[in-house]
């Protein structure tokens, strides 16, 4: 079992990126942020001709989330509990005993600014989400786009970043408030302590790739029983690095035999 997520930036823009990595890694499980096209122009019928199944729901030009999966989810549903629930920034799919959640956290802009305090309180409302829907004990995977960097060495200047929306003690604070309904980070799993591990590369940063000046922003997420029998996740730096890019790269995490 391999599940993958991308901030793809714009899906019609990566085809030529995602079409030929799904292709040459074969993931069972593929979720997408910010695909920023509205439903009725998303690129359907690429991803069935790959093979896959597309859940999604999005808007022209911001926000958006897709699940490509091999097989049909029996279940799908988008958006939080609560208002305003932003369909376009969660969707949940069930496979068998298997949940898939794929989210893309609010930015937040500035700190001190309301929407920095949106993105706060969405944490918290995505842990409520949790809460009602699911049990620690279950079957889970939750990825996305998280817009959290939570340690020193998610970043690679902390010193300097130290006070930015997506790194600081507040949304620290609130991303660790999410994971203690019994989640594990797949990734520090597998690379405990590991610096210089980053998904996100600002594309005004002057060669922020080649310079390793990054942030690790997009995250795999487990219940403690499914990251337990994970057997690896990585960073696809590749992706960041090819032609017409987005600003993030993939990452998957792998399970030996199916979850």
């Amino acid at each position: 079992m391999k599940i993958a997520t991308y901030n793809v930036n714009s899906i019609r823009s990566r085809l030529h990126i995602v079409l030929p990595w799904l292709k040459n890694h074969q993931p069972d499980i593929f979720c997408m942020q910010e695909t920023k096209v509205e439903d009725a122009k998303f690129p359907l019928s690429e991803f069935e001709a790959a093979g896959y199944t597309v859940t999604f729901r999005g808007g022209k030009q911001y926000n958006g989330v897709a699940i490509a999966s091999k097989r049909k989810p029996q279940k799908v549903s988008f958006g939080l509990a609560d208002d305003p629930p932003d369909p376009d920034r969660l969707a949940a799919a069930h496979f068998g005993d298997l949940v898939i959640l794929n989210v893309y956290v609010p930015q937040g802009q500035e700190v001190d600014t309301p929407p920095f305090a949106y993105k706060l309180a969405w944490l918290g409302r995505l842990k409520k989400y949790l809460f009602q829907n699911f049990q620690p004990d279950q079957k889970l995977v939750l990825c996305g786009d998280f817009n959290v960097a939570p340690q020193q060495i998610d970043v690679h200047d902390p010193k300097r970043i130290l006070g930015h929306v997506s790194f600081n003690p507040e949304v620290w604070k609130a991303y660790e408030n999410v994971l203690t309904w019994g989640l594990v980070d797949v990734f520090r799993k597998h690379h405990p302590g590991e610096p210089g591990q980053y998904t996100f590369f600002d594309y005004r940063v002057k060669d922020s790739v080649g310079r390793n000046l990054g942030w690790r922003v997009d995250h795999i997420l487990a219940t403690n029983k499914t990251a337990a029998v994970s057997s690896g996740c990585v960073i696809d730096r590749a992706t960041r690095l090819a032609e017409k890019p987005s600003d993030h790269a993939v990452i998957y995490a792998e399970w030996e035999g199916k979850l």
